[in-house]
């Protein structure tokens, strides 16, 4: 019979470090409700924010610890010294962490804090193919090290970084688990919503490419910008929708700016609509035709993995995470990154194919049904959670055994 924590003697407790807020209110919130489900006390630590402030209202424990994503050595060693002597307080029996500066910081702490169980979930490794070599091989050898020092677990949602984590040596293989990434799938079964169009000074005429994503420069918005003058060439009606905007903590705060002024100066305002940061994101893919995404860099894109779900076919770079998640001619087309011409002529043998298209959502639906429902991956960590925590629990029995 597989226990659970609470027939273990005591509640394990559990901490959540992310650097932003946005990364546990929307990515983790599945997982840290399952936990809680199960008998779990579960904490988090990060930077404040609106979301953060949400969860300690709904009665979550939450600890602000500021934790900046650019390089900022103070900021970093007093993140660092607030997280270690958080850890030491509460004497988590877990830590997990997310992000790549809270994923280091947050195990250098644990380790430092003698948590006894560490997990690094990589929501995409920092380097890919794109990189230099050198480069490549310099963030290669960081993750390694943390790896090896101060890790217990790791998980990836992306199947090719768990194939690289393990022929790198990063840990041993059964210390190294693939968790996929997954939406609730039937919270995006919408129609059409009405009169939303026209709220976003849309027209029933026009077809509606989306893009959903922070405004930097690896998402690859300027070419989706530059790719859209031959697309609405082509396809007069087309218009794209822009939603998300940048991040207080982003590094790259140029792209948006630029991307709105160069809209302002070239006046094809009526071909790009900016609708900011939304909520209502599944309302919104509802009344698109399809979905962009022309990443540089990618790890699991949720993005993509939602617009399957509402079954709105996807046109996307072939890189890391998204290829994993679209079948290229299947569910949508992958094209190369940086390619304005071929991301210009996917979108439109998509808008000029109607049947095509409606085929490849259809497809991708039931892609993301079978394969990227938010409920297995959740399960499956609560899984490995539960394995760790018992191995511990024989371990520390073993130990008062000998002792006595």
């Amino acid at each position: 019979m597989v226990q659970r924590p609470t027939d273990l003697g005591k509640s394990i407790k559990v901490l959540q470090v992310a650097a932003v807020d946005v990364t546990i209110g929307i990515l983790l919130a599945p997982l840290i409700e399952a936990l809680g489900r199960d008998g779990y006390e579960v904490h988090i630590a990060c930077s404040p924010g609106p979301h953060l402030t949400a969860l300690e209202a709904s009665g979550h424990r939450v600890h602000p610890i500021r934790i900046q994503r650019r390089v900022r050595a103070v900021s970093h060693l007093r993140s660092l010294w607030l997280l270690y002597r958080l850890m030491r307080r509460e004497r988590f029996a877990i830590v997990h962490v997310h992000t790549p500066v809270a994923a280091a910081l947050g195990r250098v702490a644990a380790r430092l804090a003698r948590v006894p169980i560490i997990i690094y979930t990589a929501h995409g490794f920092y380097f890919h193919e794109l990189m230099p070599s050198w480069t490549r091989r310099g963030h290669v050898w960081v993750e390694k090290a943390l790896a090896r020092w101060c890790t217990d677990a790791l998980f990836t949602q992306s199947a090719e970084d768990r194939d690289t984590a393990v022929e790198e040596r990063f840990l041993k293989d059964d210390r190294v688990f693939w968790i996929s990434n997954g939406v609730c799938v039937d919270s995006f079964a919408l129609p059409p919503q009405p009169g939303l169009r026209a709220k976003l000074g849309l027209s029933q005429e026009n077809r509606i490419i989306g893009f959903i994503g922070r405004l930097v420069r690896e998402k690859g918005v300027e070419e989706l910008l530059t790719a859209m003058q031959e697309v609405a060439r082509r396809n007069p009606e087309a218009r794209l929708l822009v939603v998300g905007d940048t991040l207080d903590s982003d590094r790259d705060r140029r792209t948006a700016r630029r991307l709105k002024e160069t809209l302002r100066r070239s006046g094809p305002a009526t071909l790009v609509k900016f609708a900011g940061f939304r909520q209502d994101i599944p309302q919104l893919l509802s009344i698109m035709d399809l979905l962009v995404l022309p990443s540089h860099r990618e790890g699991m894109p949720r993005t993509i993995l939602e617009a399957m779900a509402a079954g709105k076919p996807v046109v996307a770079t072939n890189i890391r995470g998204s290829r994993e998640e679209v079948l290229d001619g299947v569910t949508g087309l992958l094209v190369p990154v940086r390619n304005p011409p071929a991301l210009a002529e996917a979108i439109s043998r998509l808008l000029m194919n109607r049947e095509e298209a409606t085929q490849m959502g259809e497809a991708g639906r039931r892609r993301a049904q079978e394969s990227f429902d938010e409920k297995m991956v959740v399960k499956h960590q609560v899984a490995i959670y539960q394995e760790m925590a018992e191995r511990r629990e024989a371990q520390l029995t073993r130990k008062r055994a000998h002792v006595q």
